[in-house]
């Protein structure tokens, strides 16, 4: 893919801005998602938020249960990603 910012993404992240319940946010994810892949996205949300909070990788990888591979790559995108996480965990 040669941009990731799809007109589809652009679709679907506009939706998501619009539904402000988290209730109706809960069902739109599950009709969308699958379980594993709301599991994944559940999982390397609650890895930023302890990677905000100080915690090492290893406390982390023990915790969730994610390598520590996984961990790092997280850590990559919460500090050289494009702020999502970043804008995310202010709003927290």
């Amino acid at each position: 893919m040669s941009s990731w910012r799809t007109k589809k993404l652009k679709n679907l992240a506009q939706v998501l801005t619009a539904i402000n319940n988290p209730k109706d946010m809960e069902n739109f994810l599950r009709d969308v998602c699958t379980v594993e892949e709301l599991d994944e996205m559940s999982s390397r949300w609650e890895i930023v938020v302890l990677l905000s909070e100080g915690k090492t990788y290893r406390d982390i990888a023990d915790k969730t249960g994610v390598s520590t591979t996984t961990v790092t790559r997280i850590s990559h995108w919460l500090n050289n990603g494009e702020g999502g996480y970043k804008a995310a965990l202010k709003r927290k």
